[in-house]
């Protein structure tokens, strides 16, 4: 199921960047920095194999595309965090177990860590798509948070848009060292992904069930 969920994936961005070339980069890109799941893990590397057969110029192009991208998705999850959050989690956090001691645990982080959180967040798989809306929560600085999003993101895309260049005329076979490799690292993300959305449900209902089990003081 995972497997054909990323082939599925992998088809629609190997589609979408064929027929709008750039402007397909700076999307896909935008869209999985908009706390949705598209990996940038195929995104990349394709855009590295169109430099290889050389529809787009260079790799470092396609890399300040790919950090450009993350920057115009992170607005929305930002914004979303920025203005709804406080108040939107108070009211309706409980439809989707989240709570107030979220808030403040997402606030106290970003105070301490803020600008390198950000940063680091961009280097890593999976996080990367979500940390814009916890930023947006704790009201990281606007400037300060796109500036540390291009900087954490540039080097992703180009790492792995230098990876699909050096496919190159290999891309298309699948028994190919770098094809297998892509092949189960995204099988890897996919189930961090699953295990983390498991225990984070199981952790909020069970400290849910013990807040309403609390006798209520007067």
């Amino acid at each position: 199921m995972i497997s054909k969920l990323i082939e599925t994936l992998g088809a629609f961005v190997i589609w979408g960047i064929s027929a709008t070339g750039h402007t397909g980069v700076v999307l896909m890109m935008a869209i999985e920095s908009a706390c949705i799941p598209l990996p940038s893990e195929i995104i990349m590397p394709f855009s590295g194999y169109l430099v290889y057969t050389g529809r787009f110029s260079s790799i470092w192009m396609v890399a300040t595309l790919g950090a450009i991208g993350c920057n115009l998705g992170s607005v929305v999850a930002y914004e979303i965090g920025y203005f709804g959050g406080r108040p939107l989690v108070e009211r309706w956090g409980r439809y989707i177990l989240l709570n107030e001691r979220d808030l403040n645990m997402s606030d106290r982080f970003f105070r301490k860590y803020g600008d390198i959180t950000v940063f680091v967040s961009r280097l890593l798989p999976v996080v990367r798509t979500f940390i814009a809306l916890p930023a947006g929560i704790a009201r990281m600085p606007r400037l300060r948070f796109h500036v540390y999003t291009f900087l954490g993101s540039w080097p992703w895309c180009y790492m792995l848009a230098y990876v699909g260049y050096k496919l190159g005329e290999k891309w298309n076979d699948p028994s190919s060292p770098f094809k297998v490799w892509f092949h189960r690292f995204d099988i890897v993300i996919a189930a961090v992904l699953l295990a983390g959305i498991a225990w984070f449900l199981w952790s909020h209902w069970q400290h849910r069930v013990r807040a309403e089990a609390s006798p209520v003081v007067d």
